[in-house]
């Protein structure tokens, strides 16, 4: 939501995360912190139950003390470089900035060929744009949620069984720190930027259009001092047209077949990201209605595409002019809809895999999923659904993911999918959404209709409506943040949002009371209005990455105070009052996203995403201001000068 926006951009993409399209009058979180007093103290001290995650530090000494020569130097051991001031970050917006500690490098922006010599690179020439062709064989555009899959030297990346991920030796030794596959999501880029053209043409526009959406695995190497994509059987570009599988309760369901008989293809608006305990990555379908549309003036959204935020124009992207799976109105494709909206598994490591929809985490725009390990073995998935008013949702699977595996089975199929519902009490309760609830079974025929219309399912159940549930991260402790960028549509102020409307956003802090259990409790961790007129200012929380140490990492997605452009800042969530160090500034109307890192956290990767909001005349980058290059959006590699650990 940068303020310089492409019309496409402004009328369509970010205006429909900030409308809701829940009418079911359940009681809205804001009601409930009116109620509620200041929940900080909520989480205090250890936390009851609280699982271990799967990220573990790597030979790292202990969590909190950082790592590496000059790790932890300054006041605070944890987060000790000096911020950007406001001064420094906006002295010149037309590339990023970094504490004076840190030094980047720019990778893949859109249009690097996948392996060297795949294909020609698309440098940003807007009398030059790529051919369908050829942006399947390069990086696609609006960099989002990716992760870092470390290898060492002899590791095989078709070895190992298809869905195991990491084989043999992977990450396990130093070269997993120089070496591996990274999977980066390619969330949207509207059509002037990407074809020059406000509306498609031809169906080789709409080519072109899908071709640079969905996602990237592109194995990269650190030579010398500089990282480098180079060739591996494991990197592929997956877009809108690459072949699809289904899994889990909803796989077969006739609510997801059409009667023209297509093949399923195809991931689109992929947002948020999240790895697996097992080395798959998982990529997340959120704002995937906008695609749509429909040629037959007389359509209606029924109730589920209602729901869903399905319209007749869509965000303006056209493709269903030439592409009949696109077209709601479509009798032949009428259930082509409901094959979005899902969290795609995808093996890092086997080139040769298909993408796998696991149903059973429900239909929602996903905005970002965060696993982590119980102490029995088990997993739990935490879940943003990005829309004002919509919800947070929690999986728990039902066999230890291990055993799971060893029984051929996916930890991602056999589960129970629950919403939350926020009390008044600072306590929270996860309502189940299965054929098990008596409300739910008699509104749907079986537990496939309930998977693909999962919001309807919560509205029934009564969950708490929140201001846009975004990224999840896992804290030290097993807690879970989730960023709420915000919502506009806030009335009434109270002492825990003292803003009315909410502009600002704010991020929440919530723990399971038992591994898996119903209950948990929750606490505002901080109201980024609450840094308006401090120098640490940050407003409209987005990404989110939260190390095994204590450190938080947030990624902003909105109009920053004071001249600022979207920033990274980093909190050390250890101390009594957390406040944000300002450690990335990006460039004029970007937004700041994503966040990985190696496995000893001495390389970090976050993303710059639609710099200028594709527009030449306010920013060229990567290249310097030439007023006439189309800007690309471009990973950005983050050390510390020193060595040290990223963040430290």
């Amino acid at each position: 939501m940068s303020e310089t926006k492409s019309p496409q951009r402004a009328v369509a993409f970010d205006d429909s995360e900030n409308y809701p399209s829940n009418r079911s009058g359940n009681r809205p979180f804001r009601d409930v912190l009116a109620a509620a007093a200041s929940r900080r103290a909520v989480l205090q001290g250890s936390l009851i139950g609280a699982a271990t995650t799967f990220l573990a530090p790597q030979a790292l000494g202990k969590p909190g003390q950082g790592a590496g020569k000059g790790a932890g130097k300054g006041k605070n051991a944890l987060v000790g470089f000096e911020p950007l001031s406001i001064a420094d970050a906006t002295v010149d917006q037309s590339m990023p900035t970094v504490a004076k500690e840190y030094e980047y490098q720019v990778l893949i922006p859109w249009g690097t060929p996948i392996e060297p010599g795949a294909t020609t690179e698309y440098d940003g020439d807007p009398n030059r744009r790529p051919t369908p062709a050829e942006a399947e064989l390069q990086i696609g555009i609006g960099h989002d949620g990716m992760h870092f899959f470390p290898m060492d030297d002899d590791y095989s990346p078709v070895g190992g069984k298809p869905g195991q991920g990491a084989g043999k030796g992977a990450g396990s030794g130093r070269l997993g720190n120089r070496y591996g596959m990274l999977c980066i999501n390619h969330e949207f880029g509207d059509n002037f930027q990407v074809t020059g053209k406000s509306f498609p043409e031809t169906l080789d526009d709409v080519r072109l259009s899908q071709a640079v959406h969905g996602v990237s695995v592109v194995a990269i190497e650190k030579k010398g001092w500089r990282w480098e994509v180079i060739a591996s059987p494991a990197s592929r570009r997956i877009t809108v047209n690459t072949p699809m599988a289904f899994s889990g309760p909803a796989a077969s369901s006739p609510l997801l077949q059409n009667p023209v008989g297509n093949v399923a293809l195809g991931t689109v608006n992929n947002c948020g990201s999240g790895p697996t305990p097992w080395g798959t990555y998982l990529t997340c379908e959120e704002n995937f209605n906008g695609y749509f549309g429909a040629t037959d003036a007389g359509w209606q959204p029924d109730e589920s595409q209602d729901r869903y935020g399905f319209t007749s124009g869509g965000f303006g992207y056209g493709w269903h002019l030439f592409d009949r799976r696109f077209d709601l109105s479509d009798p032949d494709y009428v259930n082509e809809a409901n094959r979005f909206g899902w969290i795609v598994e995808i093996d890092p490591m086997d080139g040769t895999q298909t993408p796998v929809k696991r149903t059973a985490l429900g239909r929602t725009k996903h905005e970002a999923i965060a696993i982590k390990e119980l102490r029995d073995g088990r997993i739990a998935a935490y879940m943003g659904d990005d829309q004002a008013d919509d919800y947070c949702y929690r999986y728990v699977s039902n066999k230890a993911w291990r055993q799971a595996i060893a029984d051929g089975e996916s930890p991602l199929d056999d589960g129970v999918l629950q919403v939350a519902k926020f009390n008044d009490d600072g306590t929270g309760d996860w309502l189940e959404l299965s054929m098990n609830v008596p409300a739910l079974a008699n509104r749907f025929a079986d537990m496939a209709e309930l998977l693909i219309n999962t919001r309807l399912a919560a509205d029934i159940v009564g969950a708490t409506p929140m201001d846009r549930p975004e990224w999840t991260t896992i804290g030290k402790e097993g807690e879970v943040y989730w960023t709420l960028t915000n919502n506009g549509g806030r009335q009434t102020p109270n002492a825990a949002n003292p803003q009315a409307p909410n502009p600002d956003g704010h991020i929440i802090r919530t723990k399971d009371l038992s591994d898996g259990g119903l209950s948990f409790e929750w606490e505002i961790f901080i109201l980024a209005s609450s840094t308006r007129g401090t120098e640490n200012v940050f407003t409209d929380p987005d990404a989110a990455y939260a190390d095994p140490f204590g450190r938080l990492f947030i990624g902003t997605d909105g109009g920053q105070p004071n001249g600022l452009q979207d920033q990274v800042v980093v909190f050390d969530t250890t101390e009594e009052n957390p406040q944000p160090k300002r450690l990335i500034m990006g460039v004029a109307g970007d937004e700041l996203t994503g966040w990985a890192y190696t496995p000893d956290f001495r390389t970090a990767f976050v993303n710059v995403q639609h710099p200028g909001d594709g527009n030449p005349a306010v920013s060229n980058f990567p290249r310097p201001r030439d007023n006439f290059s189309i800007p690309r959006d471009a990973t950005l590699v983050i050390t510390r000068r020193d060595g040290g650990v990223v963040g430290s």
